[in-house]
């Protein structure tokens, strides 16, 4: 009996190193030696200072950007506080939020449906992207900010599409923070 917990133990202890400092270690290296800028967080570096990761969405209010979806992450877009608002379809807070973003949106834009997900939150709060539908309502908005023609804005829309990732997986979409930045580039 006693050599049976003897080997418990030291089976336990061993996967334990193994498994959760070995294994995790020898991989992380890995990464860092393939992948060494996803790795890293995928950064997104200006003048040699981080603004951001193009991973994690970031709150643009003003008419001059484009803005990500609504974020229900801590106080809103905190990487630090991942996650929904949990509340449920049929929750009358919910509602409110939707119906008054929609009214928002209806007003920026008046004759056109307003895209689904610049009302809706992701799964994480922290969704970077945008369908290309998402972007394309908002151009005229941020042309007008900005004194650009909308089919000069439309084009960098259209420059910033990624496709399905493999031809495949997921949806089109667009990276707001990477779009706002060549926003900033094209005005200078």
């Amino acid at each position: 009996m006693h050599s049976v917990w003897k080997t418990s133990i030291l089976f336990t202890l061993v996967t334990a190193v193994l498994l959760g400092l070995v294994y995790p270690l020898l991989l992380t290296g890995v990464a860092h030696v393939l992948f060494p800028r996803q790795a890293a967080g995928s950064l997104i570096l200006r003048n040699g200072q981080v603004i951001g990761s193009e991973l994690i969405a970031q709150s643009f209010t003003a008419d001059k950007y484009f803005h990500p979806r609504p974020s229900a992450a801590g106080n809103g877009y905190d990487a630090t506080n991942s996650g929904g608002s949990n509340l449920a379809q049929s929750n009358a807070k919910l509602a409110q939020r939707i119906q008054g973003d929609i009214d928002r949106l209806a007003k920026e834009n008046p004759g056109r449906p307003v895209p689904i997900d610049l009302v809706t939150t992701s799964g994480s709060g922290l969704d970077p992207d945008i369908t290309p539908d998402d972007a394309y309502f908002q151009a005229p908005r941020v042309a007008k900010a900005r004194a650009l023609t909308e089919d000069a804005v439309r084009a960098l829309i259209a420059q910033h599409t990624e496709g399905r990732t493999l031809g495949l997986l997921g949806e089109a979409r667009v990276n707001v923070l990477e779009l706002n930045l060549a926003l900033d580039d094209l005005s200078k």
